[in-house]
C-alpha cells in the first residue's frame, strides 16, 4: 500500500489518499517520508492527521511538530509534549523549528504549571527571535509578569530600546510600586498609550503622567474627566499650548467645561510665567467664544498685579472683550488701564456704538481731532463739538467742526469755523454750499482769506463771481484789471446765464470775447453796439443771436445786416427762415433773401427757400424767379412747395426741368386750365417713360382739344401702339376724326389701321381710295371685306369684292360675281389668271348662252393657253360661229406647224449626228483600248434643245424671246 500510494500521492488531490499514505509510512517506519508529506502537502485534513500522529506514538515527534506548527495547533502540541514528558521536543521546536512561537509555547507551559525556572531558561535560550509584545501579552494574561523581570532587566542592560520591553518593565514597576512615577517621567522608550491605559484603573495620577509624557491628549482628558483631575488637566492644557486641544475641551457640549475653566483661572495661569502659554490660553478662550470667562481670565492676569499686568496686548484684549461681552465694564477698564492701543480700541468701540467710551479714550490720550469727530459723526452733538473746539482751540478741530457744519448746511457757522481754522482746503465745498444757500457776503470773506493762503485759479474765479452776485461791480472791475489767475470767461458765462448782464459785459469786454459781448449787449438793448460786437466776433452763432434779438426788437435793418452773414451758411438758413416765419415777418424775410442773392457766397438753399417763400406769399413772382434761377434751386423741394400752393404751371415747368416728364404731363392733364400749353405738351409728351400716358393724353385731347388730336397723334405715332389706338377710337366712335392720323401711319401696314381705313372708305363710298389701299397694303381680312362688299349697292365696290376673291384664289366666286355684274373683261381676265381649264370653258359656254359672240372671240384670245382646240372647234361648229373662232384656229394651226417644223429639224440633226458617230466608231474599231463608252444620241437627246413655239394669236408668229402675256386686252364688247 505504501508503494502504491507513493506512486500517486504526488499527483493526487484526494485528502484520503494523503492520509492513508501517512498511515502506511508510519507503519512501515518511513519517518522521513512522513515529515516530507506533512511539510509539503496541502491536501490532508490537519486535525485528523494531528490526532493520528498523537496516537501513533512515534519515536520522532517531528512530523507532529510540523503539522501543529503549520496549522496553529501549538498550544495542543505543548500540552501533549509536556504531559508525555517530551520537553526535549519543546526545546527543539522553539530553537530549531519556529522560534517565533515562543510566546504561545510559554503560555502553554504556564497553563500546565510548568516550573518557572524551566520557562526562564527556555526564554533565555531563544534570544530575540520572537515578539516581545506577544510574550508579554501571554504572560500578562496569566498575571505572571514578574516572571519576566530578570529577563527584561537583562535586555535593558544590554541596551534594548524596544518599546514592548520597556512597557512590560513599567507595568511590573507599577504593580510592585517600585518608584513608578520616576520611571514614567524619565524612561523615554515605553509606549505612553499602552502604559497609561494600564495605569487608568490602578493609579489615575500615574496614567496622567504617562499620557502627558506621550502627549496622549484625548486619553489624558478622558482619565481626568472620569477622575475629576481638573487641576492636572488645566496645567497640562496650559503647558501643552495646543489651540485644537483647547477647542476640544472648551466645547459647549463638554459637561466638564465649567470646573476646568475655574481651575485654569485659579491655578494654571497663576502658576505660569510663560507669555506664550498665556497667549495660547487667551486665544483659545477667544476662539471658543467665551467672552465672560475670558474677562474673568484677563482680570485675574491684568488687574491682580501679576507679571502680565502691563502687557499691552492683554489690556487691549480685556477692553475688547468687555466691548463685546459686557459694555458696562468698558468705561472702568478705559479709566483704570493706561497701556492699550487707544486709537484702535476707540475705533472698535465706535464700531460697537460705544461712542462715549471712544470719546473718553480720544480725550484721555489727547487725540482731539478724533474726539471731535466722534462728537460730530457718532454722538451728533454739534454744540458739544463747538464747546470742545473752543476749549482745545486747535485748527484741525475747527476744520473738523466746519466740515460737519457745512454738511448740516450751517453755512455761515461753517465759514466762521473755517476762518478760525485758517483752513481754505475745502474751498470747493464751501463755494457750492454758499451758492446753494445764497450766503454770498460770507463767501466773499472766506474766499478773500483763501486767496491769501493760496492763489488758486478756482478761488479767484469764485471770488469774482461772488463779487458779481453781491453787485460790487467797482471791486470786480478793479480785481479783473489787476493780476489774477481767474477764469474770467467762465465767470462771464455764469453771469450771463444768471442774467447779470452788467457784470457779464465787464467780464466779456476784459477777455475780448466779442461774441458773448454782443449777446450781452443784446440783452441790455444796445442793438447797434451788439451788431458791432458781432462783426468783430464774426461768428455764425453770434450773428444768429444778434439777428434774432434784432428781429424780436423789430430792428429789421440791423437784423438784415446780421442775416446776410447767416444765409450764406446752408445749415443755418432753415432756422433763420423759421424764426422770421414764426413771427410773421414774411416781407422782411423775402427782402433779406432777395438782397442775399447777389452775394458772392450765394448757394442753392437761398434760391430754393426764396422760391418756396414766393410760392406761399408772392406766387406772381415765382415763375420769373424759376425761369431765371431754375438751375440753382433744389427742384424736388420747390416741387413740393409749388404743389402745396397749387401753382400748376410752375409745377409743370419744374417737372420739365427736372426731367420728370411723366409727372409734368399728368399735371397738365389734371389741371389743363392753368397748366396746359399745346407746344409744351407736345414737346414733353415725346419724352415720357410711361407709354401708358400716350393713351391718357389721347383721351385728354379727345375731351379737351379734339381739333388738335391729329397733331398730337402725329407726334405720338413713333411710340404709339396703333392697334390699341384704333381699338380705342373705334370704341368711342371717333375714327373719322383721326383719319389723317390713320392715313399717315398706314405705311406700317398695320391690320387694325388698314381695316379701320377700309371701313372709312366704304362708309365714304370712296372706291378709288379703297382700291388703292387694298393694292398698297395687304394686311387685313380679305375674305371678310370681300363678303361685306359682295352685296354693296355700288358696282365698283362689288367689282373690288371680285378682285379680292381673285386675290384669295376664289376664282370661281370671283368670275361668278363678274358675270353677275356683266364685268366681262374682268371675268375673262380672272379666268385666264386662274389657269383653270374648266373655269375658262365654263365662261366660254356662258358667253354663248348669253349670245355674246364678240365676248366669245375675246375670251378665246384671253384664255388661249387654257382652251383645248378640239373643245373650241366643237363649240364653234355647234353654235355656227366659226367666223368668230377662226382667228383662234389660225393661231393654233400656226403654233402646231411651228412645233412640227421644230421637231423635224431636231430629227434631222439627230440623224446627222448619228451618222457621224458611226463613222467615228468604224475609224476607232482597230484601237485595243476603249477609253469610254460613247453615249447614244437618242439617249442623250439633242444637244441644242428647241423651245416650244408660243402662240401669239390671230395667225401671227410671236417674235423670239416673247412670252405669252397673262391677259390680253379685250375687244371692248359690252365693257
Amino acid at each position: 500500500l505504501f508503494y502504491f500510494l507513493g506512486s500517486i500521492v504526488n499527483f493526487s488531490q484526494d485528502p484520503e489518499v494523503h492520509f492513508k499514505y501517512i498511515q502506511a509510512a508510519c507503519k512501515t517506519g518511513q519517518i522521513k517520508e512522513v515529515e516530507r508529506i506533512c511539510r509539503e502537502s496541502n491536501c490532508y485534513d490537519p486535525e485528523r492527521v494531528k490526532n493520528f500522529l498523537k496516537e501513533a506514538k512515534l519515536t520522532d515527534q517531528l512530523p507532529l511538530i510540523i503539522v501543529c506548527d503549520r496549522f496553529d495547533f501549538v498550544h495542543d502540541l505543548v500540552l501533549y509534549l509536556y504531559r508525555n514528558n517530551l520537553q526535549k521536543y519543546i526545546e527543539i521546536y522553539v530553537q530549531k523549528v519556529n522560534p517565533s512561537r515562543l510566546p504561545v509555547v510559554v503560555g502553554g507551559l504556564l497553563d500546565v504549571d510548568c516550573s518557572e525556572d524551566v520557562i526562564k531558561s527556555l526564554i533565555l535560550v531563544v534570544r530575540g527571535q520572537f515578539s516581545t509584545d506577544e510574550l508579554v501579552a501571554e504572560v500578562e494574561k496569566r498575571n505572571r509578569l514578574k516572571l519576566l523581570l530578570p529577563w527584561l532587566e537583562s535586555r535593558i542592560h544590554e541596551g534594548c530600546e524596544e518599546p514592548a520591553t520597556h512597557n512590560a518593565l513599567a507595568k511590573i514597576y507599577i504593580d510592585s510600586n517600585n518608584n513608578p512615577e520616576r520611571f514614567l517621567r524619565e524612561n523615554p522608550y515605553y509606549d505612553s498609550c499602552v502604559v497609561g491605559k494600564y495605569c487608568e484603573k490602578r493609579d489615575p495620577h500615574l496614567a496622567c503622567v504617562a499620557y502627558e509624557r506621550g502627549q496622549c491628549d484625548q486619553e489624558l482628558i478622558n482619565v481626568c474627566n472620569e477622575n475629576s483631575l481638573f487641576k492636572s488637566l488645566s496645567r497640562y492644557l496650559v503647558r501643552r499650548k495646543d489651540p485644537e486641544l483647547w477647542a476640544s475641551v472648551l466645547l459647549e457640549s463638554n459637561p466638564f467645561r465649567r470646573p476646568l475653566i475655574d481651575q485654569v483661572v485659579q491655578t494654571a495661569l497663576s502658576e505660569t510665567q510663560d507669555p506664550e502659554e498665556v497667549s495660547v490660553t487667551v486665544k483659545a478662550f477667544m476662539t471658543a467664544d467665551l467672552p465672560n470667562e475670558l474677562i474673568e481670565l484677563l482680570e485675574k492676569i491684568v488687574l491682580d498685579n501679576s507679571v502680565f499686568s502691563e502687557h499691552r496686548n492683554l489690556q487691549n484684549l480685556l477692553i475688547l472683550t468687555a466691548i463685546k461681552a459686557d459694555h458696562t465694564r468698558v468705561m472702568e477698564y478705559i479709566n483704570r488701564l493706561d497701556n492699550y492701543d487707544a486709537p484702535d480700541i476707540a475705533n472698535i468701540a465706535i464700531s460697537n456704538e460705544l461712542f462715549e467710551e471712544a470719546f473718553a479714550i480720544f480725550k484721555k490720550f489727547d487725540v482731539n481731532t478724533s474726539a471731535v469727530q466722534v462728537l460730530i459723526e457718532h454722538i451728533g452733538n454739534l454744540d458739544r463739538a463747538y464747546e470742545f473746539a473752543e476749549r482745545c482751540n486747535e485748527p484741525a478741530v475747527w476744520s473738523q467742526l466746519a466740515k460737519a457744519q457745512l454738511q448740516k448746511e450751517l453755512v455761515k457757522e461753517a465759514i466762521d469755523s473755517y476762518i478760525k481754522a485758517d483752513d481754505p482746503s475745502a474751498y470747493m465745498e464751501v463755494v457750492q454750499a454758499a451758492d446753494k444757500s445764497g450766503n454770498w457776503e460770507d463767501l466773499v470773506k472766506f474766499l478773500q482769506m483763501a486767496r491769501k493762503k493760496a492763489r488758486e485759479s478756482y478761488v479767484e474765479t469764485e471770488l469774482i463771481f461772488a463779487l458779481a452776485k453781491t453787485n460790487r461791480l467797482a471791486e470786480l472791475e478793479e480785481f479783473i484789471n489787476g493780476p489774477n489767475n481767474a477764469h474770467i470767461q467762465q465767470v462771464g458765462d455764469r453771469c450771463y446765464d444768471e442774467k447779470m448782464f452788467e457784470a457779464a459785459k465787464l467780464l466779456y469786454n476784459n477777455v475780448s470775447n466779442f461774441g458773448r459781448l454782443a449777446s450781452t449787449l443784446v440783452h441790455l438793448g444796445e442793438y447797434q453796439a451788439a451788431v458791432d460786437g458781432a462783426r468783430k466776433a464774426n461768428s455764425t452763432r453770434t450773428w444768429k443771436e444778434v439777428c434774432f434779438a434784432c428781429v424780436d426788437g423789430q430792428e429789421f435793418r440791423l437784423a438784415q445786416m446780421c442775416g446776410l452773414h447767416i444765409v450764406v451758411h446752408a445749415d443755418e438758413l432753415e432756422e433763420l427762415i423759421n424764426y422770421y416765419q414764426d413771427r410773421g415777418y414774411f416781407e422782411e424775410l423775402i427782402t433779406m433773401l432777395e438782397a442775399a442773392l447777389g452775394l458772392e457766397r450765394a448757394h442753392m438753399g437761398m434760391f430754393t427757400e426764396l422760391a418756396i417763400l414766393y410760392s406761399k406769399f408772392k406766387p406772381q413772382k415765382m415763375r420769373e424767379h424759376l425761369e431765371l434761377f431754375w438751375s440753382r434751386v433744389n427742384i424736388p423741394k420747390v416741387l413740393r412747395a409749388a404743389e402745396q400752393a397749387h401753382l400748376w404751371a410752375e409745377l409743370v415747368f419744374l417737372y420739365d426741368k427736372y426731367e420728370e416728364f411723366d409727372n409734368a404731363i399728368i399735371t397738365m392733364m389734371t389741371h389743363p386750365t392753368d397748366a396746359w400749353k399745346e407746344g409744351q405738351f407736345k414737346d414733353i409728351i415725346t419724352k415720357v417713360a410711361n407709354v401708358e400716358l400716350y393713351y391718357k393724353a389721347v383721351q385728354f385731347y379727345l375731351e379737351f382739344k379734339p381739333l388738335l388730336l391729329n397733331d398730337l397723334l402725329m407726334v405720338l405715332s413713333p411710340r404709339l401702339d396703333h392697334s390699341r389706338a384704333v381699338n380705342y377710337f373705334s370704341k368711342v366712335k371717333q375714327l373719322p376724326l383721326v383719319k389723317p392720323y390713320l392715313r399717315s401711319v398706314q405705311n406700317h401696314n398695320n391690320k387694325s389701321v388698314n381695316e379701320a381705313l377700309n371701313n372709312l372708305f366704304i362708309t365714304e363710298e370712296d372706291y378709288q381710295a379703297l382700291r388703292t389701299s387694298i393694292d398698297a397694303y395687304d394686311n387685313f381680312d380679305n375674305i371678310s371685306l370681300a363678303q361685306r362688299m359682295e352685296k354693296h349697292e355700288l358696282i365698283e365696290f362689288r367689282r373690288i369684292a371680285a378682285y379680292l376673291f381673285k386675290g384669295n384664289n376664289r376664282w370661281k366666286q370671283s368670275v361668278e360675281l363678274c358675270k353677275k355684274d356683266k364685268l366681262y373683261k374682268d371675268a375673262m381676265q380672272y379666268a385666264s389668271e386662274s389657269k383653270d381649264i374648266e373655269l375658262a370653258e365654263e365662261l366660254l359656254a356662258w358667253f354663248l348662252q348669253e349670245n355674246k359672240k364678240e365676248c366669245f372671240a375675246a375670251c378665246l384670245f384671253s384664255c388661249y393657253d387654257l382652251l383645248r382646240p378640239d373643245v373650241v372647234l366643237e363649240t364653234a361648229w355647234r353654235h355656227n360661229i366659226m367666223d368668230f373662232s377662226m382667228p383662234y384656229f389660225i393661231q393654233v394651226m400656226r403654233e402646231y406647224l411651228s412645233k412640227v417644223d421644230a421637231l423635224k429639224e431636231q430629227v434631222d440633226k439627230l440623224e446627222t449626228s448619228e451618222s457621224l458617230r458611226k463613222e467615228e466608231e468604224q475609224a476607232t474599231e482597230t484601237q485595243p483600248i476603249v477609253y469610254g463608252t460613247p453615249q447614244l444620241m437618242l439617249t442623250a437627246g439633242p444637244s441644242v434643245p428647241v423651245p416650244p413655239q408660243q402662240p401669239y394669236g390671230y395667225g401671227y408668229q410671236a417674235p423670239a424671246g416673247y412670252t405669252q402675256p397673262a391677259a390680253q386686252p379685250g375687244f371692248g364688247y359690252g365693257m
